[in-house]
């Protein structure tokens, strides 16, 4: 097995697969990458939902590159692509996924609105992640998570490395194991071809954004 064949069995297990449906709302998650904003202007110009909501402070990626917080730049980013003001929500206080759920369910209790199904948008490396952590946190809500419509080979860009996809995707498999132990998300099962692929690329040196287990 290459890196790359790795990779993309990694790259393959963060994804869920969801078919869009109608919902009450669109959740999208802040981050370092403004393609997920820009597919959340798509998923809105398709009809998918009336009102979008985004979530997200600044973080580690981020607080070097902005000087506001990611929910308002994302607003910008759907704003450009003709989504109109009177439809979002921002949630500002936000800096981990966990909180990303229960400050957005605040927000719309706050306003009267008990979604009972909702599409969140993520990077496609946090799919999985994200709708583990919605079940956990809002487990009354039906989510749908989709994220920018890109594969492995054609997600890097100048901003984000073939190296640093690769980190992050490792990374964020280790916390998907590791949260669902903690119960901070929904357990997932990992297949052993996937568990292996870790393993492999960890042994490799991919080991950048994992945390410690103890």
């Amino acid at each position: 097995m290459s890196v790359d064949d790795d990779a993309r069995i990694v790259w393959d297990y963060h994804h869920v697969g969801h078919a869009l449906a109608k919902a009450d709302a669109i959740v999208v998650l802040g981050s370092h990458d403004t393609r997920v904003a820009e597919r959340a202007a798509d998923v809105w110009h398709e009809g998918w939902a009336p009102l979008i909501v985004f979530s997200g402070q600044r973080g580690a990626l981020t607080e070097q590159k902005w000087s506001r917080p990611e929910a308002e730049v994302f607003a910008d980013v759907a704003a450009s692509r003709g989504v109109p003001r009177e439809t979002m929500l921002l949630e500002s206080r936000s800096t981990n996924t966990g909180e990303n759920v229960v400050f957005t369910r605040a927000l719309l209790a706050e306003r009267g609105i008990q979604p009972t199904r909702l599409i969140a948008i993520q990077k496609p490396y946090m799919e999985r992640r994200t709708w583990a952590t919605f079940c956990q946190r809002w487990p009354e809500v039906e989510v749908l998570v989709t994220s920018p419509q890109l594969d492995f080979d054609h997600y890097p860009n100048e901003e984000i490395t073939r190296e640093d996809v690769i980190n992050i995707m490792v990374g964020d498999l280790q916390r998907i194991i590791l949260y669902g132990q903690r119960g901070w998300q929904a357990p997932q099962e990992v297949p052993p071809t996937v568990l292996e692929a870790y393993e492999r690329l960890v042994e490799t040196g991919y080991d950048r954004r994992l945390i410690s287990e103890g």
